[in-house]
């Protein structure tokens, strides 16, 4: 355990010579991390996914995961779980590396403004394309998100919060850094990881509250167009939480926030005090 100027990686690391790694952001609240059984999952098959090889058990990162929430000086906040490939010669071959790396990093998080999460974002559709998934399959969590961070800047350079970016067919997929759900006449969607999105974490809390409402959900391919006429529209995300959108590349929609992403983000602060919140002793 390390303060932040004194934690080195070598140069020679392939996660940064060329993004050769995968990656988790986890949220801890009350200084409990928040579904981490779900996202060691999702990093164990990330790793298997590009032929990397884990090199700590799922207790060992847990008990790390614990160790710096605990040490952090408040109690709640974000990790970053990163493996690489580890050192190696240059080139591509990534033959030479010997040993994985992992870091672990814990800090504060805050995404938004606290006055854009009642007032709502505006987004963009990005020119910017996800990446095919014969490519690099979605649902592996690399280290490599250029495509994501020049999105992101088309955003900024609009004067907008975020982008929407679309697939090689005009689907949407996800945001730069989130999850992506509209609402229309009282239907939830999202949209299909086979389309491009991510399996998501904070997704798929959201998935397992409309379940338990009843609010009627589904995966379905959108493009542009829907996102245009949705009633409501809101990102997903672990370091997002939910986030409303008011503006879509200029149109107005209708409810922000929505009275369907009223009652799952209520449900989803709900969930967090459920799963992470100290239960008080009785006396």
């Amino acid at each position: 355990m390390l303060p932040e100027r004194e934690a080195v990686i070598p140069v020679t690391d392939h996660g940064l010579l060329y993004g050769d790694g995968v990656f988790e952001g986890i949220r801890f609240y009350y200084r409990h991390p928040f579904r981490l059984v779900e996202h060691l999952q999702r990093l164990a098959d990330s790793c298997k996914a590009i032929r990397l090889e884990l090199p700590y058990t799922r207790a060992q990162l847990k008990k790390a995961a614990n160790e710096i929430i605990a040490a952090f000086p408040e109690e709640n906040g974000y990790l970053r779980l990163m493996v690489t490939r580890g050192s190696g010669p240059m080139g591509l071959d990534p033959a030479g590396c010997k040993e994985p790396s992992t870091i672990l990093i814990a800090t504060r998080l805050e995404m938004i403004h606290p006055e854009l999460r009642g007032d709502g974002i505006h987004l963009i559709i990005a020119s910017t394309r996800r990446l095919p998934a014969d490519g690099v399959d979605p649902r592996i969590k690399s280290l490599n998100y250029l495509n994501h961070i020049l999105a992101r800047m088309e955003a900024t350079q609009a004067g907008a919060h975020e982008a929407v970016l679309l697939n090689s067919q005009g689907r949407v997929t996800e945001g730069s850094a989130e999850n992506l759900f509209i609402v229309r006449d009282g239907l939830l969607i999202t949209p299909r990881p086979v389309d491009g999105a991510l399996e998501g974490i904070t997704r798929g809390v959201i998935l397992q509250l409309t379940a338990e409402l009843n609010i009627p959900t589904r995966e379905a391919p959108l493009t542009a167009y829907d996102l245009y006429t949705a009633d409501e529209c809101f990102l997903s995300g672990t370091g997002a939480e939910l986030i409303p959108v008011r503006e879509v590349d200029g149109r107005v929609l209708q409810h922000c926030p929505g009275p369907v992403f009223s009652t799952l983000a209520k449900a989803f602060q709900e969930q967090i005090s459920i799963e992470c919140k100290p239960k008080e002793h009785s006396l």
